[in-house]
């Protein structure tokens, strides 16, 4: 938690705020991965792509 309060404080000293959807796009699909690849959503999730 504190590398989110961190990475918050850098965002917002820096006025970075164009790099807020750069780290969410990866947040996502790094969710998409670790469900896609061991689970039972993963036939639903590679219907997307």
């Amino acid at each position: 938690m504190d590398f989110l309060t961190d990475l918050w404080k850098f965002l917002k000293q820096r006025k970075k705020w164009w790099l807020l959807p750069v780290i969410l796009i990866f947040l996502i699909l790094g969710v998409l991965i670790v469900f896609g690849g061991s689970s039972a959503v993963a036939p639903f999730i590679y219907t997307l792509f």
